[in-house]
């Protein structure tokens, strides 16, 4: 039987195909399906949102299947635990991914929001229009649900999604997006709004960022080397996310009793997540009675301590503590480990957090709104926490539904990239026959 090379689902590297035309073909798929979309009401892709929440869950037993096969790959390569647990997929986790798509029904839809409009002296009428982008790809690592979450955002946002989940997901990717694109079809949607081209491996992801003029945005969404090889060789347009450097700092007139639940939620609620707290800022005037019972309870979590000279001081015995290094207050763990520094004050928390944050998160632990404030506005972060967790920056919890990445740049989206940061604009221009002057 012959087998259509244009497939990425039954075409490979190994075929000897011309991956960049492999690659090209399956976008130049996805910008005919887009176009498709672009006329389809929100009722239509409600509709498919919810029968691929259905799919998923009535395929649950065998999408768990074949991420218990990425799992083996990754112990068998010592993958990290907090990876592993990123990686994972179970009954309930693919019913709480199910139920993120069911959620974007229920949310407004974004194309053919009227952002702003007038009618100028000549009568001329203006409106400017959400507009969906197009084509999204998507270069991702060992996230099972960024598979779903994408294709969701996309769809409600009217854009296609091409996807790179990377080796480490691969099982689980595919049984994923068989069942996406058997949903859609399902409902009369193309099914080529959501393709992978994992089959091309690296050569493909490659592919896919040379693809100008046929992807019209590229989100990498992994670790710092990822995100960086992608910004640095990509010809289509990037929103970079970033990786998670993230801050605590209770301030001197912070409630402690607050302070502590924040604080071990920031950190150990789930620790391979971007938004997941690094180091943790005490001011000096309470560092003596926070510390001693902070690391306790951190140590009960099985955290491991980087500390400055005066945390060393206050660490008690049952807390796994190691002197800090610079590299120290610079990494994205991802794992039970946490920078601990005692600061002189507001303004030493500040600087610390401007030299060594990545700009993804920060949380105060404050009392005193003039603190509060000058944190807000003097920290460049994509999202600034006030007496509340750093685990809250994500989509889901800020009710957009989902989200296709935490954007760290300025440009055009920047945080939690929703449905409206999945669109851009356009200007409709009506008139009576005017002519320019």
């Amino acid at each position: 039987m012959s087998v259509a090379v244009d497939d990425p689902r039954s075409a490979s590297a190994s075929d000897g195909d011309d991956v960049v035309e492999q690659v090209r073909a399956v976008a130049r798929r996805a910008q005919v399906a887009s176009r498709r979309l672009a006329t389809a009401t929100r009722a239509t892709k409600d509709a498919a949102l919810h029968a691929m929440a259905d799919a998923l869950v009535g395929a649950s037993a065998r999408i768990v299947d074949a991420n218990a096969h990425d799992l083996e790959r990754g112990r068998a390569q010592q993958m990290a635990p907090g990876l592993l647990d990123r990686l994972a997929l179970t009954d309930a986790r693919i019913g709480a991914i199910a139920d993120a798509l069911r959620e974007l029904a229920a949310l407004p839809d974004p194309v053919g929001e009227v952002v702003r409009g007038q009618t100028l002296p000549n009568g001329l009428r203006l409106r400017q229009l959400r507009v969906p982008m197009g084509v999204v790809g998507m270069i991702y690592e060992a996230r099972p649900n960024v598979t779903v979450d994408a294709a969701g955002l996309a769809l409600k946002s009217g854009n296609a999604v091409v996807l790179r989940g990377g080796s480490a997901a691969a099982s689980s990717n595919e049984a994923v997006v068989e069942v996406l694109r058997d949903a859609l079809a399902g409902v009369g949607l193309p099914r080529d709004l959501v393709q992978t081209i994992d089959p091309w491996g690296r050569p493909g992801a490659v592919a896919l960022m040379h693809a100008r003029g046929l992807v019209d945005v590229l989100v990498p969404r992994g670790g710092a080397d990822l995100i960086q090889t992608v910004v640095r060789e990509a010809t289509v347009p990037v929103i970079e996310t970033g990786v998670g450097n993230v801050h605590v700092y209770v301030d001197e007139s912070a409630d402690l009793a607050v302070a502590m639940p924040i604080l071990l939620n920031s950190k150990t609620q789930r620790v391979g997540v971007c938004n997941a707290a690094e180091t943790l800022l005490v001011h000096r005037a309470v560092a003596d009675e926070f510390l001693p019972a902070a690391l306790a309870a951190l140590a009960d979590e099985g955290v491991t301590i980087h500390a400055c000279d005066e945390t060393l001081a206050l660490a008690p015995e049952e807390a796994s503590v190691v002197p800090a290094s610079d590299e120290d207050w610079a990494r994205e763990y991802q794992s039970l480990d946490l920078a601990v520094r005692v600061v002189e004050d507001l303004d030493e928390a500040i600087e610390h957090i401007h030299r060594w944050s990545s700009g993804h998160t920060e949380a105060i632990v404050t009392r005193d709104l003039a603190a509060s404030e000058r944190f807000v506005a003097e920290v460049d972060s994509a999202a600034v926490m006030v007496n509340a967790s750093t685990r809250f920056t994500d989509g889901g919890q800020l009710g957009l539904g989902a989200e296709i990445g935490i954007s760290t740049q300025k440009l055009h989206a920047r945080g939690p990239m929703g449905l409206a940061e999945l669109t851009t604009t356009k200007w409709v221009v009506h008139g009576d026959g005017h002519v320019r002057p």
